[in-house]
């Protein structure tokens, strides 16, 4: 049976997805105006940064007044939460049903040490009655369509991850697997195996969607033939760079230009402040000006100028003086 064209819409749970191309959950990103950009440019669906199941359970206002923030016009849209106690999960998938999620994505995946060590994110690969439980409460709690992101295994050549998303469809009722295709210990290095990707999609009765190493259009392109997933997920590819989405569902054939590049930057400006406030957006945005700032050939000068900046004005300023400039050869 031939593949669908990533362009054709599909299905998680009762939710419509209008085309095979994700935002991947971007830890520390992931915000709505994050969302939503990909969602502007193409994205078929957008999953929030991680969200702590016990930050919503108990309430931390940071918590609930930036991480549980939706645009009204991002939907579908998916939240992404993380913890190891099925009570509060359950708890935390029933605040952000009431909030408006369309569908709840649990971290299985994560590889980073101060989550693993909770018992959360990649350690439930080890712990595959605790996940299940989460992925049931979760479910319950929501009440609606309930995700898992897993990596393939502990370690390289592990399967951990492989058998456990099977179980989770299986017995847990998940609507679908995000799968890494690469262990927890190599992080993002190594060569992702789709090959275990198509194994696991034609093992599972659920979509499941491709994810690890697609930093351009021709990479996710290969990975979607190569693994025969339902769709692909874009993490690190979409960073400075949302008009992967579009060339991925063909709205797109020419690389952006320079003042597309630089109105996207300014956009992601004006967002932030809206989100954060003008104080805290010019420390947050330190991490996003290199990623449009390599796009468009600045030097070194005009880096550290915008990462030296402690005001949006300024930023605003050296935004206006790029525009100025001649296209780097």
């Amino acid at each position: 049976m031939a593949q669908a064209p990533l362009t054709s819409p599909f299905r998680i749970g009762g939710v419509e997805i209008t085309n095979r191309v994700l935002l991947a959950p971007l830890a520390g990103i992931g915000n709505w105006f994050v969302r939503m950009q990909a969602r502007r440019h193409g994205a078929g669906l957008a999953v929030s940064e991680m969200v702590s199941s016990f930050g919503l359970h108990y309430g931390n206002e940071r918590t609930m007044r930036e991480l549980l923030r939706l645009h009204p016009d991002e939907h579908p849209v998916s939240i992404q939460l993380f913890g190891q106690d099925p009570e509060v999960m359950a708890s935390a998938a029933a605040i952000v049903a009431a909030a408006g999620a369309d569908l709840i994505d649990i971290n299985m995946g994560c590889p980073v040490r101060k989550v693993c060590k909770t018992g959360s994110g990649a350690a439930l690969l080890s712990d595959h009655e605790l996940a299940l439980e989460l992925a049931r409460a979760a479910r319950e709690g929501g009440g609606v369509p309930v995700t898992v992101k897993v990596r393939s295994g502990l370690k390289p050549g592990g399967r951990e991850g492989f058998e456990l998303a099977r179980r989770l469809v299986g017995e847990a009722g998940v609507a679908a697997i995000g799968f890494h295709p690469r262990s927890a210990a190599t992080q993002h290095k190594g060569t992702p195996d789709y090959g275990l990707t198509r194994e696991l999609a034609e093992a599972i009765e659920a979509p499941v969607i491709v994810s690890g190493g697609l930093d351009s259009a021709e990479a996710a392109r290969r990975a979607y033939e190569e693994s025969g997933a339902a769709a692909v997920m874009i993490a690190r590819g979409s960073l400075g760079n949302p008009w992967i989405f579009e060339e991925l569902t063909g709205r797109r054939t020419e690389p952006p230009s320079r003042e597309e590049m630089l109105a996207e930057l300014a956009w992601v400006i004006d967002r932030a402040e809206e989100h954060m406030g003008p104080e805290r957006a010019a420390r947050y945005l330190r991490k996003f000006y290199p990623w449009y700032l390599e796009r468009l050939g600045a030097g070194r000068d005009a880096t550290d100028a915008f990462q030296r900046s402690e005001d949006l004005e300024v930023a605003r300023r050296l935004v206006a003086q790029l525009d100025r400039e001649p296209v780097p050869a």
